[in-house]
Parts: structure tokens; sequence; C-alpha cells
């Protein structure tokens, strides 16, 4: 997890450990997001794929095409193909989250549609 570089464009810090460009994998990736407390990863929906989340530590608000949800740990949530999806931590702990998406879309432009910004950090 530590050779990997922080992704941050769509907020927290997300890593992709296993995919086409690291392990060339041919049917999804999986990865690592760290949410500290206020942290959100942006609003977005796959196309293509479907993603499973599994909060290991700490808890999530999630909302799922609009609605609330919670994500404890030690839970999991399957976010269906289509779904627009943002997390977010509101508790006063880091939140450890494991990630899994398949299938692939064609290409990896093609994967996420962004609907909402990246907020300007407080300051």
């Amino acid at each position: 997890m530590d050779d990997v570089p922080a992704n941050r464009r769509r907020g927290g810090d997300i890593r992709t450990l296993l995919s086409p460009a690291t392990v060339g994998a041919t049917s999804g990736f999986f990865g690592t997001l760290t949410l500290e407390p206020g942290e959100v990863v942006t609003e977005h929906w796959h196309p293509y794929s479907e993603e499973f989340l599994f909060c290991v530590n700490g808890r999530v608000a999630l909302r799922l095409d609009g609605e609330p949800r919670e994500l404890a740990a030690r839970a999991g949530v399957l976010i269906p193909i289509g779904v627009r999806h943002r997390l977010e931590n509101t508790s006063a702990e880091t939140a450890f989250v494991v990630f899994q998406l398949g299938p692939l879309a064609p290409r990896p432009e093609l994967g996420h549609v962004d609907t909402e910004p990246l907020p300007e950090p407080a300051r």
C-alpha cells in the first residue's frame, strides 16, 4: 500500500493497489480509501462497474442516489452500476475502507462520471 501514490482527485486518500496498470488485472481493480474526519469522496457513478466497499475501521456516511446510509466498521455495501455515490467521514476518527470494482470500463477515462466538484479546503 505504501508503494502506491495517493490519488486525491475526488477527495480522501485513494490508492489503487491491484489493477490493469499494477498487476495486469483484466476483470476489475482493488484498492484502499483513508478518510480523515471531515474528508469526502465527491459524488460520482460508474457506468460499467459495480463497486464493493468494506469499512475496516471507523465509519462513513454514504449517499446512494441521494439516500443517506451509514457504513460502520466491519460492514460492507454493494453499489450497483449507475448508482451515484458519495462518502463522507462525519466521525472524529480516521476511516479505512477497502474497495473493489468490476467489470472494467472499456477505457480508464470512461470508468467514473463525476457529478460534484471537490470542496475547497477549510481555511
